[in-house]
């Protein structure tokens, strides 16, 4: 099992015209996003070679600005040059065990409190698990694993998402299925 990827890959962010621009003048950077349902924890977000998807989450957001803390006036998309580096690639066989021990050491901890365990959730008007809080608290009980244990921790972290109505019906693939990738480690950012 291997977790440091060979060469760069193609990200792209979903953002504000105004915040594109100050990124690539180097007068800002991005900011990790925190909330307790992302997909893959804490860390920046990007598309893995998907600048069309990355500009469609960016007008979603313009078009439901409540879902934003910064709204969106002019919908845009960033290019990133990404190194990858210590990887928690979920494209990986073997990764996909450390994912599961990290929620069977969660579930253990949260029995012995007597709380609940965090639920992925559906979406306002879809089917869909787009509220991941279970997947958020796992992949952070893995950071901490990690930290614990005194592990290289992971820059990034990299998963494929089938999300959206079947393309055609009766098909396996979805009208928005992607790559994502969370940039733990803002430093595997090595270009704009």
């Amino acid at each position: 099992m291997y977790s440091k990827r060979s060469g760069l890959v193609l990200g792209f962010h979903g953002c504000d015209e105004d915040v594109a621009k100050r990124i690539l003048n180097k007068q800002d950077n991005l900011c990790p996003s925190h909330n307790l349902y992302d997909w893959l924890g804490p860390g920046i977000y990007f598309w893995e070679n998907s600048p069309a998807r990355a500009y469609e989450f960016a007008e979603s957001l313009r078009r439901n600005p409540l879902k934003n803390k910064n709204p969106i006036i002019s919908p845009s998309v960033i290019g990133a040059i990404i190194d990858l580096g210590n990887c928690l690639d979920l494209l990986e066989y073997g990764m996909l065990q450390v994912l599961k021990t990290g929620y069977n050491i969660l579930e253990s901890a949260i029995r012995k409190t007597g709380k609940e365990m965090p639920k992925n959730k559906h979406g306002k008007d879809t089917d869909e698990l787009l509220l991941r809080f279970l997947d958020c608290y796992v992949i952070k009980m893995i950071h901490e694993m990690r930290h614990n244990n005194k592990d290289l921790p992971f820059d990034s972290i990299r998963s494929v998402f089938f999300e959206g109505n079947e393309l055609y019906p009766g098909s396996g693939f979805k009208e928005k299925n992607h790559i994502q990738i969370c940039i733990c480690n803002p430093n595997c950012i090595k270009g704009y």
